[in-house]
């Protein structure tokens, strides 16, 4: 019997086999060397989905983004910016100084990408560059001496029924996402938007306030990965937010989600999220170096850039 599936659903189902193999490949490998499976131990997954939940934060406004069309290239500043402006500030303050940090972000990049219409990959790093240097001058070049908040601490290290709350924040985020796509005119703007901009602007769609949403929401995402990661390392840190870059968006690439926009279920990206988790799981057990594991996130992100640009230029 011959089983047929949509071409929007297999991405979906080419990620969720590569799962399965780097799961049995893995458990292999850790068998023959050690004699034991820890990734087949339900504690050790749910530590590495609670490491896990701050890419799959990034990922999911990164998703909102590159929906569009566009790309994120500020996300490992934003994070790092909300996290030490929200250790600095402390207190009941520290939660509302990120999110505004990274709702301020997002307004700034969405306007220079919606209505200066500069190309996000160039002001997006800007952007970045700027953040990097606001921190540097904030901190004097030094390592910040503030402690996470106790809130910090237990939104990222505390278990509710044995599991880590950083799940559930990772599933709140993922909730919110997947309403405001399926369930909301702001979702169905995006599809629209991220398919031709000129058309969703001739049907009467808002454009440039969609995009200026969408980058809203990516620095909404980054911020709360930064708050998140700020309680688990118990500070913030220079740098913080620079190894989810490449990973998020590997991670919404091959979840399915259309590099140049208009395509893609969130769905896809939380199975590409677990995939590069585990993947990168069994890279460490491998002792594999940083820079093996950067060059496998970039070639994925180019196969996939490649197997998308083709297809884009039969069908036009």
């Amino acid at each position: 019997m011959r089983i047929s599936v949509s071409n929007e659903n297999k991405p979906i189902v080419i990620a969720s086999f590569f799962v399965v193999v780097i799961l049995l490949a893995g458990t292999a490998y850790t068998l023959s060397t050690s004699g034991a499976a820890p990734l087949l131990s339900p504690n050790y997954l749910l530590q590495q989905l609670q490491t896990g939940s701050f890419l799959g934060i990034c990922a999911a406004g990164m998703m909102m983004v590159i929906l569009l069309g566009h790309i994120d290239l500020s996300i490992p500043w934003t994070l790092t910016a909300a996290a030490m402006t929200a250790t600095a500030v402390g207190g009941e303050m520290a939660l509302p100084t990120a999110l505004a940090v990274g709702i301020a972000v997002g307004a700034l990049n969405g306007f220079g990408v919606a209505f200066l219409r500069i190309p996000s990959m160039i002001f997006t790093l800007g952007v970045d560059t700027v953040l990097r240097g606001l921190m540097v001058a904030q901190t004097g070049g030094f390592a910040p001496q503030d402690t996470a908040t106790p809130l910090m601490l237990f939104l990222s290290k505390e278990r509710i029924l044995g599991i880590p709350v950083a799940i559930y924040v990772w599933a709140a985020v993922s909730l919110v996402i997947i309403i405001v796509l399926t369930r909301t005119g702001f979702g169905r703007s995006i599809y629209a938007t991220g398919s031709s901009e000129r058309a969703a602007y001739l049907s009467g769609i808002r454009t440039r306030f969609v995009t200026m949403g969408a980058f809203m929401m990516s620095s909404l995402c980054a911020s709360i990965a930064g708050v998140l990661l700020a309680g688990y390392s118990a500070k913030a840190y220079q740098g913080m937010g620079n190894a989810f870059l490449l990973p998020a968006i590997a991670a919404v690439v091959l979840g399915g989600t259309h590099i140049l926009g208009g395509r893609g279920r969130y769905v896809g990206t939380l199975i590409g999220v677990v995939l590069i988790v585990l993947l990168n799981s069994v890279l460490s057990i491998m002792q594999m170096p940083e820079a093996g594991r950067q060059i496998i996130y970039g070639t994925v992100i180019i196969a996939m850039l490649l197997v998308y640009g083709r297809n884009q230029r039969v069908t036009s």
